[in-house]
């Protein structure tokens, strides 16, 4: 799509263009603060007291120049060592006007510096107070949820310059449902590419700081880090890990190729995912649970259980689509389509055509069971991400109908559960 082309019959998401969009953009700042004034230092939100809600910790600031200082300083130092470590150079996928881009792929060499200076000057040295996140999260959080606005408004505006790259689906012409999505495909600031930065790096390195700082604050408080914080924080470590390990395999997905950089995605990567994604580490820090062997052992099975479904199936579609005749995948039966694109119907992705979907909730629940059952706060991801996924589901099911036409039909007989083996 050429630069300031807008679809003749738009498809909206979300109940779009405007109900939907806004109730999300309205909705899910006050979902971060619900979840702070309903589970923290002051009591949790249970089942069997549902209108019992603690508020806000007394003496709580909702915003503060420390912390807009921080965010800043955070931000700058991972763009920092974006431009300034080694890195992978990555051709993208081809976009709608055939060029390719290139990328520089730093998340891993970010994730060693940031880890390493803050173990050591947190833990080892102690120079580093990283409890100090626990006492100022609302602030914290409250300048993420400010940047993120910010952000989206100044992508906004930029799309509109003369030979940008337009994403179909947020080049409607309804102004706040294309604000929501994200007009432009690929924005950059010189060498950065803004939305592959974004999605990998800043939010994703500060949920695990995060986690740091929770540990850190329990160590303060009850002179230990309980095996259920160590879990919390090894689930989401490994996690982390992994998705920056893995970073070139992001370059082929539907966030990359076809969506653009709006408020969804600026939203959920500066604020949404690095303070509700460390929800348990949070709520471990005033609420420590001490974990029995049976426990630690089950749990640690459904995280293997969750991790090699997800790892597996993302790695086997991954060296399919590079490289088909690959030594790992050549054996995988696979189904022609009129489009020239073949589908695979074996291995991991002949079990349910969404199966990387179940082992990445499967993950999450993992990290949720560690906080006990005394509270339903700590479970909200598990509830959040299982909906989400639902949708992704819909959404993926709808769009490879409209590419593969009566194709999809004759893949959806061959490969029948969509996202659990032989219930859904």
């Amino acid at each position: 799509m050429g630069a300031g082309a807008a679809n003749k019959q738009p498809e909206y998401e979300f109940l779009g263009p405007w109900i939907g969009p806004l109730g999300i953009i309205l909705g899910l700042p006050a979902v971060c603060y619900f979840l702070v004034y309903a589970c923290n230092s002051g009591g949790c939100l249970a089942l069997a007291r549902p209108l019992q809600l603690p508020g806000l910790p007394a003496g709580t600031a909702l915003f503060s120049f420390e912390a807009a200082t921080v965010v800043a300083a955070w931000v700058a130092l991972q763009v920092g060592l974006h431009l300034a470590v080694p890195g992978k150079r990555r051709q993208g996928a081809p976009l709608p006007n055939g060029q390719r881009l290139q990328y520089k792929l730093t998340g891993t060499s970010n994730l060693v510096v940031t880890l390493a200076a803050a173990l050591y000057f947190g833990f080892v040295t102690r120079q580093l107070n990283l409890g100090r996140i626990y006492d100022s999260y609302v602030p914290l959080m409250g300048t993420a949820i400010a940047l993120s606005f910010a952000v989206s408004l100044g992508l906004y505006a930029a799309s509109f310059r003369k030979g940008a790259l337009l994403a179909r689906g947020g080049s409607t012409g309804q102004p706040l449902y294309d604000f929501f999505m994200g007009r432009e495909l690929n924005p950059r600031l010189g060498p950065l590419d803004l939305k592959e930065f974004c999605e990998l790096t800043p939010g994703l390195l500060a949920w695990l700081l995060i986690d740091l700082g929770m540990a850190h604050k329990q160590l303060q408080v009850h002179g230990r880090v309980s095996s259920a914080m160590a879990l919390v924080c090894g689930f989401h470590g490994l996690y982390v890990a992994d998705a920056l390990w893995h970073e070139p395999a992001i370059l082929t997905t539907m966030d990359i190729t076809t969506d653009g950089l709006g408020f969804m995605l600026a939203f959920g990567d500066l604020a949404w995912v690095p303070f509700t994604y460390s929800l348990q580490a949070r709520y471990l820090v005033d609420h420590p649970q001490e974990l029995s062997v049976v426990a630690v052992a089950g749990i640690l099975a459904l995280k293997a259980l969750g991790y090699a479904i997800f790892r597996g199936a993302n790695s086997q579609k991954d060296a399919f689509r590079r490289d088909p005749g690959a030594p790992g995948v050549r054996h995988l039966r696979t189904l022609q389509t009129a489009s020239g694109r073949r589908l695979l119907i074996s291995g991991w992705w002949g079990v349910a055509r969404h199966i990387n979907y179940l082992g990445d909730w499967l993950m999450g629940l993992a990290w949720c069971l560690p906080c006990g059952f005394r509270h339903v706060v700590p479970y909200f991801y598990a509830v959040y991400f299982g909906a989400l996924l639902m949708h992704r589901d819909l959404r993926d099911e709808h769009a490879c109908r409209l590419k593969y036409g009566r194709d999809w039909d004759r893949y959806c007989a061959l490969v029948r559960y969509r996202l659990i083996p032989w219930v859904y």
